[in-house]
């Protein structure tokens, strides 16, 4: 295949993504990511204050929605569903070193994975925004600190952090592996010296306002699950973006096991600090509430400093390789020029307004309803996948440019709407309405519907 695509001549032949050079399959001896890199990406990605901010909208004006025993529980019930999807989804970048954009046309074909796709990257460009703010905030403070007060704009700090991470990004996953490597060390550290803190000086207003409270074992619990499963929906639905980086030789346990460890670690202890950090300072805005922790201040520059650090740490893994390809796609531009695009979206996403210094409830809102569109689309990329077609893929086919996987899979499209419809019908538990209803929407209508479909080409019901 990759001979083929290298091949001038044989160029006019090929898709989009063939025809630019970061979305061609990798082989073998492309993949550099080992293990201990693979899960510094999961620690560097859950040790973050959006994950944070979640953590402390599970206290909203000052009474907890949930205890210390329904957060958790709900938290680790997410993780094993995350860390689940993401091996299932991952197999097809793993095995065939393909993109997500890629993967989607699988089941969507060429042109509908370009309406697909964008319901990956606007989340991801909305929440490289969100992370961006809450890092500028930070970083206004480290200005503040610095100036003794002569600079106070966060507009600038948010405008300085997004350069910044243009930069590094124009390195790709390079640039990615080192960086989350650092931070999955350092930032870790941070969240225990914090939690310790909390622990020690503020453990009475933790115990009052979330230990001891009642708390809800009903919808209240199956909407936080709801929550912190959706802020990975979007990642484990591009898998492929990641798995196709890791060096061979995993099996699919060991590759569960990398995304379970770290993020049950890092996001379990994100989202306990983000509580506990609400309950005592009454701040939802991790980037005001640490550094409001302390009376000295070479300390709230540390922290602040590293709540920039983190925020670029979740940016580069989570927030802006997908959504640069998915430019690419459309454009068929330079790497870095698409990367250059992604942070230029993020800075008009608004994100200011989903992240509130009193309220968290507007970002819970965000990550239910753009679920109820990935639910169903990780289902369908996996009932395809597994059972429509029996882990057969040729990819030679899914690169061709007008072969059997161009034009629109209207099965998938249906499919995905309905399914989506169905979720808005109860929006606090919409991710998993919707994954659950096109798992068994999607195989009806390719069964029964568009006969002669060439989509129906080497799956169970070819011919039909």
């Amino acid at each position: 295949m990759a001979d083929n695509l290298n091949n001038n001549n044989s160029r006019e032949n090929v898709d989009a993504a063939a025809q630019t050079d970061s979305l061609r399959p990798l082989g073998e001896k492309d993949r550099k990511m080992g293990a201990f890199g693979y899960m510094s990406l999961w620690v560097g990605d859950g040790v973050n204050m959006g994950n944070m901010t979640l953590g402390a909208s599970v206290i909203a004006a000052g009474i907890a929605t949930l205890n210390i025993w329904q957060t958790m529980a709900a938290a680790l019930l997410a993780i094993g569903i995350v860390s689940t999807l993401f091996t299932l989804n991952d197999r097809v970048g793993y095995r065939n070193g393909i993109p997500y954009v890629s993967h989607l046309k699988i089941s969507f074909g060429e042109k509908g994975s370009l309406i697909s796709s964008l319901l990956r990257a606007v989340p991801a460009v909305i929440w490289y925004g969100i992370q961006s703010w809450i890092g500028g905030t930070a970083l206004n403070e480290v200005f503040k600190i610095l100036t003794n007060g002569a600079f106070d704009n966060v507009v600038i700090g948010f405008i300085i952090l997004l350069v910044v991470q243009i930069l590094l990004s124009m390195k790709g996953f390079h640039s990615i592996k080192w960086v989350e490597s650092v931070a999955s060390v350092v930032l870790m550290i941070i969240i225990i010296t914090v939690f310790v803190i909390l622990l020690k000086d503020h453990s009475q207003a933790v115990k009052d306002i979330w230990v001891d409270t009642k708390g809800s074992w009903g919808l209240p619990f199956f909407g936080f699950v709801m929550v912190f499963l959706g802020n990975y929906a979007a990642i484990f639905l591009s898998a492929a973006d990641y798995s196709r980086e890791l060096k061979t030789g995993y099996s699919d346990k060991k590759r569960g096991l990398l995304y379970f460890i770290p993020i049950i670690i890092a996001y379990g202890s994100v989202i306990a600090v983000g509580a506990m950090l609400a309950s005592a300072t009454g701040y939802t805005n991790p980037a005001l509430g640490l550094p409001a922790l302390f009376d000295n201040v070479y300390v709230e520059l540390f922290i602040s400093v590293f709540i920039v650090f983190g925020a670029i740490a979740v940016n580069m893994v989570a927030n802006i390789v997908t959504p640069t390809y998915v430019i690419q796609l459309f454009t068929k531009l330079d790497y870095k020029i698409a990367v250059i695009i992604t942070g230029l979206l993020a800075m008009v996403s608004f994100p200011w307004l989903l992240v509130q210094d009193d309220n968290a409830k507007g970002l819970d809102m965000f990550v239910l309803i753009y679920s109820a569109f990935l639910g169903p689309m990780v289902a369908i990329l996996i009932i395809e996948y597994y059972f429509l077609r029996k882990q057969k893929i040729d990819v030679d086919e899914l690169y061709k440019k007008d072969g059997d996987f161009s034009g629109t899979n209207a099965a998938a499209i249906i499919a995905m709407l309905i399914a989506a419809a169905l979720a808005f019908i109860f929006v606090d538990l919409a991710w998993i309405i919707g994954f659950v209803s096109a798992l068994i929407i999607y195989p009806l209508i390719t069964k029964y519907a568009f006969k002669g479909s060439k989509f129906k080409k080497g799956t169970i019901y070819e011919g039909r």
